[in-house]
């Protein structure tokens, strides 16, 4: 299994207990999409391994995690800060115009008003707000995911609808 086949679910955030629990914070908008998992692929020194877990309780966006063969404090504490993905076709199914950020890398980003602009390079998932990288008359353009401007995508036709605000190219295209 290779991170290309897989989504990034959370990381585990600390030991819980002394009998090697640990908290596996879920970055996800739906958690509850999340009860039913047996498993997920741990990223240790670069590569993906399978953790199988013993026991799993939700509570909100953490998930109190017992992982099969770690039943002390020490080994919980090796698992700290790691990263935990979960194989694309887990991924539960969206509706309409709706998008995983990682179906859109490539779509061209096509604005109400000015037309066809360029092709979506990443997504920032940032704290405070996520960001599409678009590539637009060799520039870098930042466009904030917000559902007044980013409309939606046609996954068929891979295009991003936006409406851009008033000026927001022309910040990245004056120096």
């Amino acid at each position: 299994m290779t991170k290309e086949d897989c989504f990034e679910l959370g990381k585990i955030t600390k030991t819980h207990g002394v009998k090697g629990e640990v908290i596996l914070w879920l970055d996800v908008d739906f958690p509850e999409d999340y009860e039913e998992m047996d498993s997920v692929f741990l990223e240790v020194r670069g590569e993906l391994v399978p953790f199988f877990m013993d026991s799993y309780q939700l509570r909100g966006n953490r998930a109190i995690v017992k992982f099969e063969d770690c039943d002390t404090f020490e080994k919980a504490e090796e698992l700290l800060n790691l990263q935990a993905f979960l194989p694309l076709e887990v991924l539960p199914e969206l509706d309409g115009e709706q998008f995983y950020y990682h179906e859109v890398i490539g779509f061209q980003v096509i604005d109400e008003k000015l037309g066809p602009l360029g092709l979506v390079q990443t997504v920032y998932a940032m704290q405070a707000q996520d960001l599409l990288v678009m590539s637009y008359q060799n520039k870098e353009v930042l466009i904030p995911v917000d559902p007044e401007i980013v409309l939606g995508a046609d996954k068929e036709a891979q295009t991003l609808q936006v409406n851009l605000p008033e000026g927001l190219l022309d910040v990245y295209l004056n120096d």
